[in-house]
């Protein structure tokens, strides 16, 4: 089971005028911060446990619309894996351990 959304961070966002000036960058606990988002989205009511795993290989500028893909591991139903990307450039991967939400 998959989930996808597209996002941008605003150029106005409060993180990025001290996140380089003059030469913004969007920092990675804001991009943290839209998977989490996302994953309310897809499984309202889950809470995130921890961040097994989170890579963050390619700088994401403001404005720069990115996809988030959300997907569930064949290992276990508290594992969500993450990628957001920029076409097809990864911007950032990683693995969300959570509590499913009660039924």
């Amino acid at each position: 089971m998959n989930f996808e959304v597209r996002r941008k961070i605003p150029a106005d966002h409060p993180s990025l005028a001290g996140h380089f000036p003059g030469a913004p960058i969007v920092p990675a606990v804001v991009i943290l911060d839209e998977v989490l988002a996302t994953l309310n989205e897809w499984r309202a009511g889950s809470r995130l446990i921890g961040i097994r795993v989170a890579k963050f290989l390619t700088p994401l500028k403001p404005e720069q619309p990115f996809t988030i893909s959300l997907s569930g591991t064949d290992d276990a139903q508290n594992q969500i894996d993450f990628r957001c990307r920029i076409e097809e450039r990864i911007v950032a991967e990683g693995r969300l351990e959570i509590c499913p939400a009660s039924t």
